[in-house]
């Protein structure tokens, strides 16, 4: 049986592409994976979740300027770096695997340091700081996005595989995502959504969107505030009721655990610029109004809407410049110019990568037969 170590963590944007990832390993071939993340990070609740073994470093980023904070983690990464050499050396993994986060610096360091065979999975078109110093170590590299080459040195090592994406992202038919919001097929259906925490100047721009059309009887809006934003959207619109229904279409909800559906259903969606959701809507072939995150670590989010804007898949609004009028300017134009909605929609199917897990894991699982502990087992 093959051992794959997997490490990424921080934020959902590391954690559940190597939880697809993991996935696509397990269906190829019989698979024990360890998980090492940090102490802190989000994949201690997630990861345990999904039933995988589950081990933490003590291990945090550091700050872009001289700190006593940076020197104590300078302290704790050095240590981590032993730490990751003693489960190395106790799993005896095959391959190690990396999506990103501060904690993958010392696992994949410390297993490239050992001999076995190593790859990072790099997101966004500008890769991560740690991405950045390990991709002088590993073995491959798997870019989500093609543009991200130009940003790496190490020409011979890269693979363009897209971004993974779960399986239930595509399996559910337009039909099947419509009944289960009780949305009418007629309508346009418009989505909005800013992350579980939610956006704040999305929200608030949308404000604007749904007064506009309270009493539009050809449209139907699915707006997901995050659940930090809920309260204060709602105490901002007159007439919504206790299920979150305004006027004669918008519905509000603080967040929604099945997004498979709801992206199924979706004609329109304004997004943040995160690589996972973007890989999603890809997947998809849904056209977007995209409003980056700005302050994401080297603006990253504004990178991955522009290779969106570029191809034609989605316009951008950056969020400094977001106001309610000139979203609402876009979702009517867009509304109204249906042969620009489905070139959008076709440049949006053209960017994805249905297969990436599947890719990513052949990539693994090659690597893994030149592990030293393979050809010791035989």
């Amino acid at each position: 049986m093959r051992r794959v170590i997997i490490s990424g963590g921080g934020t959902g944007g590391h954690i559940y592409p190597a939880i697809t990832i993991a996935e696509a390993i397990k269906e190829k071939e019989p698979t024990e994976i360890l998980y090492v993340g940090s102490k802190t990070g989000l994949e201690n609740t997630l990861i345990p979740k999904q039933g995988y073994d589950f081990v933490t470093l003590d291990v945090r980023g550091l700050e872009r300027r001289l700190s006593v904070r940076n020197l104590v983690t300078a302290g704790k990464t050095a240590a981590s770096l032993f730490q990751a050499e003693r489960i190395i050396r106790r799993f005896k993994p095959h391959v190690v695997i990396g999506t990103g986060g501060f904690v993958c610096g010392p696992v994949l360091m410390a297993a490239a340091l050992s001999g076995i065979p190593t790859m990072i999975q790099e997101q966004n078109v500008i890769p991560g700081v740690t991405n950045t110093i390990l991709a002088k170590v590993v073995n491959k590299i798997a870019l989500g996005y093609e543009e991200a080459a130009e940003r790496f040195k190490q020409k011979n090592k890269l693979v363009f595989t897209g971004n993974p994406v779960r399986q239930d992202i595509m399996t559910v038919s337009r039909q099947e995502g419509l009944a289960f919001l009780g949305f009418d097929p007629q309508k346009f259906t418009l989505v909005i959504a800013g992350g579980s925490r939610g956006a704040r100047s999305i929200n608030t721009a949308m404000l604007t969107v749904h007064k506009y059309f309270k009493d539009a009887d050809d449209i139907q809006i699915l707006h997901i505030t995050g659940d930090h934003e809920y309260d204060r959207v709602m105490k901002q619109l007159d007439g919504v009721n206790g299920q979150g229904f305004y006027g004669k279409g918008s519905r509000i909800v603080p967040y929604s655990h099945h997004m498979p559906s709801v992206l199924a259903a979706a004609d329109l969606v304004v997004y943040r610029a995160g690589a996972v959701g973007l890989a999603e809507l890809a997947a998809r072939g849904i056209p977007s109004i995209l409003v980056p995150y700005p302050y994401a670590a080297e603006d990253h989010q504004r990178y991955n809407a522009q290779a969106f804007v570029m191809n034609g898949a989605a316009r951008m609004i950056l969020d400094k410049l977001l106001t309610g009028s000139d979203l609402l300017d876009e979702i009517i134009y867009l509304k109204e110019n249906r042969p620009l909605l489905q070139r959008m929609a076709t440049a949006s199917l053209a960017m994805g990568r249905s297969d990436a897990a599947a890719v990513i894991a052949d990539i693994a699982l090659d690597l893994a037969k030149k592990s030293k502990y393979a050809k010791k087992e035989g």
